[in-house]
Parts: C-alpha cells; sequence; structure tokens
C-alpha cells in the first residue's frame, strides 16, 4: 500500500517538474532523490510511459552529446489534472497536519 501511495505522490512531482521546463528520466531519478524517493529506471519509466498515455505528458526525443534523450512536458490535460491534485493534495494535507 505505502508503494502504490507514494507513486501517487511520485507523479504529481513529475507533473509539476515537467510544467517548468521539459525533463527526463535520469534528471528526474536525481531530483526525485533529493526527496528521499529511490527510484529504478524500471519504477519511472513505466510511470513516464503510462502518464504519457493518459494525455499528462507529452515527449519528444532529443540528441544530446550524441545520445538520443527522452524529453517530456506536460500537456494542457496535465495542467488540469496537476490542479486538481494540488487542491485535493493542499485540502489532504490542512486536515492531517492540522
Amino acid at each position: 500500500m505505502l508503494r502504490n501511495l507514494l507513486l501517487g505522490f511520485i507523479k504529481i512531482h513529475i507533473l509539476y517538474h515537467a510544467a517548468l521546463d521539459a525533463v527526463y528520466g535520469l534528471w528526474l531519478i536525481e531530483e526525485l532523490a533529493h526527496h528521499g524517493y529511490s527510484l529504478s529506471p524500471g519504477t519511472l519509466y513505466p510511470t513516464l510511459h503510462s502518464l504519457e498515455r493518459e494525455g499528462y505528458l507529452q515527449s519528444e526525443k532529443r540528441v544530446v552529446e550524441g545520445r538520443q534523450r527522452r524529453y517530456y512536458t506536460i500537456t494542457p490535460q496535465g495542467v488540469e489534472a496537476l490542479a486538481e491534485a494540488r487542491a485535493k493534495l493542499r485540502e489532504l494535507v490542512d486536515e492531517v497536519l492540522a
């Protein structure tokens, strides 16, 4: 249960950063590690792919230093989902931490 709960937080975190700028897998793994999440590529990439399939992210391939890297940005649907998640998160935090 804890894994599923934390995965929800991770998805919100991914959407947040993808709204600020294009992100890629390794950067997200390092960013999430700064917050205490230890994610393997085997967990992160399926999560990114599902967020893309569901219409919350879009991706494009870019060549960086001779290597192909997939960058993800938020979609309009993702912006709406992030706004709704933030509101629900704020309400939950206010109640749980009161």
